[in-house]
């Protein structure tokens, strides 16, 4: 046989290969685990009843912004982490500065307010239970996005856990300002972030297991 003959062989039957496949999958995984953090927030916590009102205010926007901006770099490290031998190049530098904003806009406000209240500032009424709801409302992206990451060819499991961790964690905080109380951004600046970080640990932590191909 041939060495051409060969190569005909071993190549019948093989289709053109999707360049779309990543897209398709992130976009299924976060419209399933988007929509199913928003059915969780409203069955379990409910939507606050004020949220048109507060919802004209600039300081909501403000809260949505946090989660908001660190969503799509997730979603650009998780496609670029999909890819064998990528690394995350300039998003994980990218993520630094929504943190940076909120930790400065958190410094400006308790500066501005007497010692002895700084603290309710930062506990709010609900700093118990906040991380551990957005961590909640993270499963159904979580779930999406390791199915959409697991179809890929991931090289780097821990790092593109993390990556898909932090972005079910981000939908999950979109979700949840739907409903939470909280309008001080001392708050947000603790309680959102380590609710975020909850899904982006177990992504690093289950990564190597569930992401092996």
């Amino acid at each position: 046989m041939k060495t051409n003959e060969l190569i005909d062989l071993l190549s019948a039957g093989e289709g053109a290969v999707d360049r779309h496949l990543s897209g398709k999958r992130f976009a299924i995984a976060l419209v399933v685990g988007a929509l199913g953090a928003l059915l969780l927030m409203a069955a379990i916590f409910g939507v606050r009843p004020d949220l048109g009102e507060v919802a004209r205010t600039p300081l909501f926007w403000a809260k949505v912004a946090l989660p908001g901006s660190l969503a799509p770099l997730a979603l650009w490290l998780s496609s670029r982490l999909a890819r064998p031998g990528v690394g995350g190049g300039a998003a994980w530098l990218l993520l630094v500065v929504p943190l940076l904003l909120v930790w400065i806009g958190a410094a400006v406000e308790l500066a501005a307010v007497p010692a002895d209240v700084r603290a309710d500032l930062i506990l709010g009424k609900t700093w118990r239970t906040c991380a551990l709801n957005i961590a909640l409302l993270s499963v159904p992206t979580f779930a999406g996005t390791f199915w959409a990451l697991r179809g890929l060819a991931p090289t780097r499991l821990r790092l593109a856990g993390a990556a898909g961790g932090l972005l079910a964690g981000s939908t999950a905080a979109l979700a949840y300002c739907l409903h939470c109380p909280e309008m001080g951004i001392p708050f947000w600046s603790v309680w959102y972030l380590l609710g975020m970080l909850l899904p982006t640990a177990m992504g690093v932590l289950l990564g190597p297991r569930l992401l092996r191909w």
